[in-house]
């Protein structure tokens, strides 16, 4: 099954590519037909264009017509290609889904019927193969794409009759079908390798073909002012390179990440010293609160107690300061006027030295923001190249990466399952067995597909168990369309890795 899946899935990808073709316009594909097929069909396409011309002047409009041509053919072979294989899938999976438990538990009776059944079911798929080579023979502009059919083995007639077979023939039997696969293998990777989309280094030979050039002419030029040609050019340009280099890094990274560090300890040391200014507030506070204790004891006439608030005791000396200001000049020479705006200016001071401190711790947390700043370069630069080294690391072009488009991927095959079961219910609804047995085919491929996109992700989660079950029911043809549609809506609900990206939620 393992090859029969790995035959369908170059079948679908060469034919995805050669179905994007067809759509494009038709600049398109003559850009195709002239830049993307390597440079020999680039001078033949060339050649041809000149000679229409000069003939008829329609040498356009029949290079898009060739390329239509081209592409229509590639894609008639892969999908009829895909359509046998898919159908002889099918056809297998489901006699080995009948007979199920009962094939294990008695296979010297089961065994040669299945045996019987698969060996037709290869004979159906060389006659499909066959049909195509009949109807495609003598039309295909591919060299050698049909040169030869696929010829299967055949069982002997003895042993198709029924009867109670050796374990000699039982294996001789398995080992034909054997055969019979690796001849599909070898039939098919010849197929699709005439029928295969080109290769990336054919497609853009052209990109490549102008690299390569302007290779030649850097190396040239650096050859010419190398050591090699008695020039010292190159060395000069290195050492000022690296000097370059050097330079940016003292001065974007180096030093910031210094002065961050400078400027972290020389707060932590003025903070030390800031204690002592903190202890000189309290010098300033408690002093106020010995001038005003005094003060009010001498004003009341009685001793109050120690614990007694300062703002209690400023309210008697500002009383005191009142009645004093009635007689200002009298007051300040013989009563206790000059004492009291002592008392003032001293509760000045300490207000003072409080919003001094206040001022002064705010500063040194703007000094450590200031170091900050001067190290934002380098903290740019490092997240920069964290970026790209994440982006490396997350290529998730395909189902099985970890990224946002990988978990889309896996989203669409899921997508595509629940397309093709409920297409292939309405074949069966209509009555259309070949078709329907083609979309089943399709359906275990992209189980398949699913199957191998969620593996790692939901060992890790803890989810593989009841996601493989899930992923073998939808495979089961006896399962009513509803009830698989229902297990697809609970495989995008419930499952970790098939839930949609975070950031689209």
């Amino acid at each position: 099954m393992e090859h029969i899946f790995l035959n369908l899935h170059n079948i679908q990808k060469n034919l995805q590519f050669w179905q994007s073709r067809a759509e494009g316009s038709n600049a398109q594909k003559a850009y195709f037909m002239m830049f993307e097929r390597g440079p020999f069909a680039f001078i033949n396409g060339t050649a041809q264009i000149l000679r229409d011309c000069m003939a008829e002047g329609g040498s356009v409009q029949h290079l898009c017509q060739s390329a239509s041509v081209h592409i229509s053919e590639r894609i008639t072979v892969l999908t009829t290609l895909r359509s046998s294989l898919a159908t002889f899938l099918a056809q297998v999976y489901m006699e080995v889904e009948k007979y199920g438990e009962e094939l294990v538990e008695d296979p010297e009776k089961l065994l040669p019927f299945l045996l019987v059944t698969i060996n037709d079911l290869f004979s159906k798929l060389e006659a499909s193969i066959g049909h195509l080579h009949a109807t495609r023979q003598g039309d295909s502009s591919i060299d050698g794409s049909h040169s030869f059919p696929v010829l299967f083995e055949k069982l002997p007639e003895v042993n198709q009759e029924g009867s109670q077979w050796t374990d000699c023939e039982i294996k001789d039997s398995i080992n034909l079908i054997y055969q019979n696969l690796q001849k599909l293998d070898v039939y098919l990777s010849h197929m699709v390798a005439k029928h295969q989309k080109p290769r990336k280094i054919t497609r853009y030979w052209v990109h490549y073909t102008c690299g390569a050039v302007g290779l030649s002419f850097c190396s040239i030029w650096l050859l010419r002012h190398s050591s090699l040609m008695g020039s010292s050019d190159l060395e000069n340009w290195i050492c000022e390179a690296k000097d370059s280099m050097v330079g940016f890094f003292n001065d974007h990274v180096e030093q910031p990440l210094l002065s961050i560090r400078d400027e972290l300890f020389e707060t932590f040391r003025k903070r030390h010293k800031g204690v002592m200014e903190v202890e000189e507030v309290q010098m300033t506070s408690n002093s106020l609160h010995r001038m005003l204790l005094a003060f009010s004891e001498q004003t009341k006439g009685q001793k109050l107690p120690e614990n007694a608030s300062d703002q209690e005791m400023l309210e008697i000396v500002m009383s005191r300061y009142e009645k004093e200001l009635m007689h200002p000049i009298q007051n300040l020479v013989n009563g206790e006027l000059a004492r009291a705006l002592l008392i003032q200016v001293q509760k000045l001071k300490l207000d003072i030295e409080t919003a001094m401190l206040e001022l002064d711790q705010i500063l040194r947390a703007n000094e450590i923001n200031f170091a900050v700043l001067a190290a934002l370069p380098a903290f740019i630069l490092s997240f920069i190249l964290l970026m790209l080294v994440r982006a490396w690391f997350k290529q998730d072009s395909r189902a099985e990466g970890r990224g946002r488009v990988a978990r889309i991927q896996r989203r669409l095959i899921i997508v595509e399952v629940e397309k093709r079961i409920m297409q292939y219910q309405i074949y069966v609804d209509q009555g259309l067995e070949k078709e329907a047995h083609c979309m089943f085919g399709l359906v275990l491929y992209s189980l398949d597909r699913l199957l191998h996109a969620v593996k790692g992700h939901a060992k890790e989660t803890g989810e593989w168990q009841y996601l493989r079950q899930d992923i073998i029911d939808l495979a089961k043809p006896g399962l009513q369309t509803a009830y698989k549609l229902r297990v697809t809506s609970r495989l995008e609900r419930m499952y970790d890795c098939l839930l949609p990206s975070l950031k689209r939620q």
